[in-house]
């Protein structure tokens, strides 16, 4: 006789667990089937990558909060904006400026951050003297005459504290004419010092144009707007203008040497004449006082060997900007633009 199997009883059908299987707790591991054991794989893989992917969040997350608080500090206590210093004096010190690079409106040399900084160090009542560190091959007649008159200014109202100058690398044309208004010069006796002379430099394209076919099309209202134009032939007007320019701007700097310096300067036909020579040259001739560096003087001559730097601080745009030169692409437009640019070099 056949039993007989209720109707509602389920069946095993081939590709199926039977009923019951895996959940009880005396089933034998050996009885799991490829199908689970694949699904419990791709489960368990699944974890691990969610995991995985959220460590890596919460450390990108833990490194730009670390960013972020790294940049707010930096700028609360290291950069300092346009125009301020960073100074922390606390007693009888010697005040240190620094006038490094190439002297121009918008570079760090400018005549506001280094008048700044010199104004703050003169006006400190614990600083025993000034040293102004120069390490400049010139650059902009406007902006060192104005540092230059500055200093003078600075030297008259405040009578008893000097005014040091020291070269370290070279301080050529633009940089001696700032200078020449301290109370003494100390120079390296490699330094490279002089070049009192002044040059407007440019280019001129018309002999290319000519060779490639190009026609310049240059309308003016005025018969000098396109003065010094780079894609236009120059005219001898035009040059012997542009020459007495140059020497009205070259006795200047003259001017401006002999009163800073006055009799110590020795007569030599080639001092003005846009030559440069090695400091220990430059003390025979008397554009320098002597040798020494920025320690020697602090220690030997002001007595106060403590330094403070009251160097202006260049802001982080200022900073990231010229880590990426953008300084330089403005000079080059303005090169083309404006075909010549004049400089105490």
């Amino acid at each position: 006789m056949v039993d007989q199997i209720p109707p509602d009883t389920p069946r095993s059908e081939p590709g199926f667990p039977p009923p019951g299987a895996g959940t009880g707790s005396s089933r034998d591991p050996r009885d799991v089937q490829p199908w689970e054991r694949a699904m419990l794989e791709k489960v368990l893989l699944a974890g691990i990558k969610e995991q995985r992917a959220a460590r890596r969040w919460k450390i990108f997350f833990r490194l730009s909060m670390l960013a972020v608080v790294g940049l707010v500090v930096w700028s609360l206590f290291d950069i300092g904006g346009s125009g301020s210093t960073v100074v922390a004096s606390t007693g009888r010190h010697t005040a240190l400026v620094t006038l490094n690079g190439e002297i121009s409106a918008d570079g760090k040399a400018s005549a506001e951050n280094i008048n700044n900084a010199l104004e703050s160090a003169f006006d400190d009542a614990n600083a025993a003297g000034v040293i102004l560190r120069i390490n400049s091959p010139g650059g902009s007649p406007v902006q060192a005459g104005i540092i230059y008159d500055d200093i003078t200014r600075l030297r008259e109202k405040y009578p008893k504290k000097p005014i040091y100058v020291v070269v370290e690398e070279i301080c050529a044309s633009g940089g001696y004419y700032v200078a020449s208004a301290a109370t003494s010069i100390y120079v390296d006796k490699a330094s490279i010092v002089g070049s009192i002379g002044v040059l407007m430099d440019g280019f001129g394209f018309t002999g290319l144009m000519d060779k490639l076919g190009i026609e310049r099309r240059l309308l003016t209202a005025g018969k000098n707007k396109g003065f010094l134009d780079p894609f236009s032939p120059q005219t001898d007007g035009q040059k012997v203008y542009a020459q007495d320019m140059l020497e009205q701007v070259h006795q200047q700097f003259i001017d401006a040497v002999k009163k800073g310096r006055g009799d110590r300067l020795k007569r030599d036909p080639d001092m003005f004449t846009g030559l440069f020579w090695t400091g220990q040259k430059s003390v025979e001739l008397g554009l320098a006082d002597g040798l020494g560096s920025v320690d020697m003087v602090a220690r030997d001559i002001l007595k106060a060997p403590d330094l403070v730097d009251y160097t202006v601080k260049e802001s982080f745009p200022e900073r990231m900007a010229r880590r990426f030169g953008a300084a330089m692409g403005a000079a080059a437009v303005k090169t083309m633009m404006m075909g010549a640019s004049l400089a105490v070099r």
